[in-house]
């Protein structure tokens, strides 16, 4: 997979707006001020993208070419709709697995999920539009190349997906320290959607209260935590273990 496309300056970052692609974040310098830049603000927010307003240092660190203060990152990743994605899953007799990402900003950490989601046969991974790691060359090798096999849905509210899923008769499970079951204790083999929260503030309240099953992960050794990555690797290999027995 070739690295994110870097597109900088006025004309080319509009025309790239305009052309309807995949945008993952544009980047503009916080002193500029002018016509343009209140038009990339406006369109960003008609196309819903999103734009950091950033120093310039941030902007050279990202081109060293004359950027004339905007730098576009579009995504090579072309996100997937989770509700049509879901319903081709249901029509074609599967069960749904989708793995939620939860303030999941460690780009290593996303790409070793996207790794482990795809191995185990996971449909998809879930993202918020904001407030998540960013797809970029470090998230695609420590994928290892995984990104470019797994439908990534990026989503504006991820409880209204939640909400979604449920309606859809999809499980949602959360993962957590503070949960009394152990992941064997649950039932994986049904339509499941996995939440997958920070490792520094675990699973948002506004999430943890759509939850069906909290479930945790058993550990006997000194070690009280795993990080993100380690986790769900660990839950969804339960949950292909179930389904491969069954």
């Amino acid at each position: 997979m070739n690295k994110k496309l870097n597109i900088y300056g006025i004309r080319p970052v509009l025309e790239l707006i305009e052309s309807g692609k995949q945008i993952d974040t544009i980047f503009l310098q916080k002193d500029i001020k002018g016509e343009w830049s209140h038009l990339i603000k406006k369109k960003s927010k008609e196309y819903q993208i999103n734009l950091k307003i950033v120093p310039k240092y941030k902007l050279n660190r990202l081109t060293t070419k004359n950027h004339q203060g905007v730098v576009a990152l579009a995504s090579h990743v072309t996100f997937q709709n989770f509700e049509n994605l879901l319903s081709l899953i249901f029509s074609s007799g599967e069960f749904p697995l989708f793995v939620l990402l939860d303030r999941i900003t460690d780009v290593r950490n996303f790409g070793s999920i996207c790794r482990s989601a795809e191995a185990m046969g996971a449909h998809g991974i879930i993202i918020p539009e904001k407030g998540s790691a960013q797809i970029n060359e470090i998230a695609i090798k420590a994928s290892a190349g995984a990104i470019s096999n797994i439908h990534i849905c990026r989503e504006k509210n991820l409880e209204k997906t939640i909400l979604l899923a449920k309606r859809s008769g999809v499980s949602i499970i959360g993962c957590s320290e503070k949960s009394e079951k152990h992941i064997y204790q649950i039932n994986f083999n049904i339509p499941a959607l996995i939440i997958i929260g920070s490792e520094k503030d675990g699973i948002s309240q506004k999430l943890i209260k759509l939850i069906d099953e909290e479930v945790k992960i058993p550990i006997s050794g000194k070690t009280q935590s795993l990080n993100a990555a380690v986790s769900a690797g660990i839950v969804l290999f339960e949950c292909i273990k179930q389904r491969n027995t069954n």
